[in-house]
């Protein structure tokens, strides 16, 4: 998917295109993991889809859950989705960056290598 070290630095409009993808990859995240959590939710603490909507945004956006949950199956899937959810947001960090530190660590090493 990328250019090797010796190879030459990458187009502008391949560039454009690799962040595109890896932009729509974690949109695909982390609308799959929303997804989840909305069923989660749902099933386990009985919440209407737009109070589970909330829960399960704020969870993945690191603020933590409106409505704290009443049920002990409730509080275990809140807790295993809080995990869930600090590890999507790494992994959302990741391939949105990956692109952007590859270009720039591939142009040191070919501004290096002169």
């Amino acid at each position: 998917m990328y250019e090797a070290k010796q190879h030459a630095l990458a187009t502008r409009s391949l560039f454009v295109r690799r962040i595109a993808l890896h932009a729509a990859a974690a949109a695909a995240l982390i609308l799959l993991s929303l997804a989840i959590g909305m069923s989660g939710y749902m099933a386990f603490e009985h919440l209407d889809r737009i109070d589970a909507f909330l829960n399960a945004s704020m969870l993945l956006g690191g603020m933590g859950p409106v409505d704290l949950p009443r049920t002990e199956a409730g509080k275990v899937f809140a807790g295993l989705y809080a995990l869930y959810a600090g590890l999507v947001f790494l992994v959302t960090v990741g391939l949105v960056f990956a692109p952007l530190i590859h270009r720039i660590m591939h142009r040191f090493h070919l501004e290096n290598d002169k």
